[in-house]
C-alpha cells in the first residue's frame, strides 16, 4: 500500500515541492504527449523536467483453478525482444479502470472473469510519467473469443510458479508482472543475487 504523507501532514512534503513556472509541447503522439516543463525549488533554484503524460494503463493477475498465472509473451520494440506479461492495457478516455481490466483481459487472452478485485494503484515510472498503472485480481475465469488490436500479435500460456521464476531468472519478464503477482499473493522464490 502506497501511504500518502501529505495527506497525514500536509507540511511534510513542503520543503520537497516542486512549482511549474511554464509548460511546453514537445510532441504530441497518438497515445503520449511530452512536455518540458519549467519549474521553481522551494530555495528558488530554476530546473527543468521532462514528463510524459499517459492515461494509466491496468494489469490483470489471471490466476486459474490450478494455480497457474495468464501470462501474454509480445514483442516490445523499445527493448527490440519479446517479454512474458500479465494481459495488460491502456485505459480508454474516461473508461473506469475495472472495465479496462475487463476488456484487456477478454481481448488479449479470450478469458472472461466472474469477479475483478482491484489490488492496488501505483505510479508506475514517477520520474518523468504521469501513469498510473491499476491492478486487478481475476477470479472464476472462463474462455472466449480474443478482440486484438490490429497490430496485436501475442502468445498466450499459464505459468506455474517454477515456471515464473525461470521467467523471472531469465529476464523475461517486466516489472508489472513482478509487482502484479506480489500484489496478489503469488509469491515467487527467486535469489536477487
Amino acid at each position: 500500500m502506497i501511504t500518502d504523507t501529505a495527506s497525514v501532514d500536509p507540511g511534510a512534503t513542503e520543503h520537497l515541492r516542486e512549482t511549474q513556472t511554464s509548460r511546453r509541447v514537445i510532441h504530441q503522439g497518438r497515445l503520449l504527449t511530452f512536455y518540458e516543463d519549467d519549474v521553481t525549488l522551494v530555495d528558488g533554484t530554476r530546473a527543468q523536467r521532462e514528463v510524459v503524460a499517459h492515461p494509466g494503463a491496468v494489469a490483470i493477475v489471471a490466476i486459474d483453478d490450478d494455480d497457474k498465472v495468464v501470462l501474454v509473451r509480445q514483442w516490445r520494440h523499445a527493448l527490440d525482444r519479446a517479454l512474458w506479461e500479465l494481459p495488460a492495457g491502456t485505459r480508454d478516455m474516461d473508461e473506469a479502470p475495472a472495465r479496462t481490466a475487463e476488456r484487456e483481459l477478454a481481448e488479449e487472452t479470450g478469458l472472461r472473469a466472474k469477479q475483478i478485485v482491484p489490488l492496488a494503484t501505483a505510479p508506475l515510472t514517477p520520474g518523468y510519467s504521469t501513469e498510473m498503472m491499476h491492478f486487478f485480481r481475476a477470479f472464476d475465469l472462463s474462455e472466449g473469443p480474443t478482440d486484438r488490436d490490429a497490430d496485436e500479435r501475442m502468445d498466450v500460456e499459464r505459468f506455474d510458479r517454477e515456471g515464473v521464476e525461470a521467467l523471472v531468472r531469465r529476464g523475461e519478464v517486466d516489472v508489472k508482472t513482478m509487482a502484479g503477482l506480489g500484489l496478489a499473493g503469488w509469491r515467487t522464490n527467486v535469489d536477487g543475487g
